[in-house]
């Protein structure tokens, strides 16, 4: 599988993403490479539960079977996932925590970009923490309430605060990092037996 398993029961997978692989196979053959396709060379039915940006390590969790994508697909459109990412940020973020709610939509002109749109957009609810200012960068902790596509990178640059090495959001040329500093770091979820699952990963940058 060429994959860091970080978790493994007879239900799941929760792979260490890295940065550049996508979560699924996108369209055409030159993208096939993916979490999701190199899980099933050991799980057949194996898919994934959730996906994170190609850019974004991190926290990845792939169902083996159908009951299982079944419920943990469940799990994250109800919104009963906890999920924190750490990023390190342009600037120094003046309040120590705070909420980001602009509503998002598809930038259909400059796909896959997205786009703050009070009329079309839908709901996209994103909380904050500093964690450690450097002058000029920040590391914080951020909470998606919402599970909107770029919500995470779109809101950050929104408030004048993009993410370091994001070649979409971030006025930068060439970017600041080598990739985009943006890593899933905390997933809890209930299984199929009640149990509620936490995982947490620190990131490498």
């Amino acid at each position: 599988m060429n994959l860091d398993i970080h978790y493994e029961d007879p239900d799941i997978y929760v792979i260490n993403k890295p940065a550049g692989l996508l979560s699924v196979p996108g369209r055409g053959d030159d993208k096939y490479d993916s979490v999701q396709s190199r899980c099933q060379i050991s799980a057949p039915a194996a898919m994934a539960a959730h996906r994170l940006d190609m850019a974004t390590s991190g926290l990845l969790l792939i169902a083996k079977h159908k009951a299982a994508e079944r419920h943990y697909k469940q799990e994250f459109a109800a919104r009963r996932v906890e999920k924190r990412y750490i990023a390190v940020v342009h600037g120094s973020l003046a309040d120590d925590r705070g909420d980001i709610e602009y509503p998002l939509i598809t930038d259909w002109e400059r796909r896959p970009r997205q786009k703050i749109c009070y009329e079309h957009g839908k709901t996209a609810h994103t909380s904050y923490e500093v964690l450690a200012r450097d002058g000029a960068t920040t590391r914080v902790a951020l909470t998606p309430h919402t599970g909107r596509s770029h919500q995470l990178r779109v809101h950050l640059a929104a408030i004048g605060h993009p993410i370091l090495g994001d070649e979409f959001y971030a006025d930068e040329n060439p970017p600041a990092a080598p990739r985009l500093l943006l890593h899933a770091e905390t997933l809890a979820v209930t299984n199929l037996h009640g149990i509620l699952q936490r995982f947490h990963l620190n990131p490498a940058f």
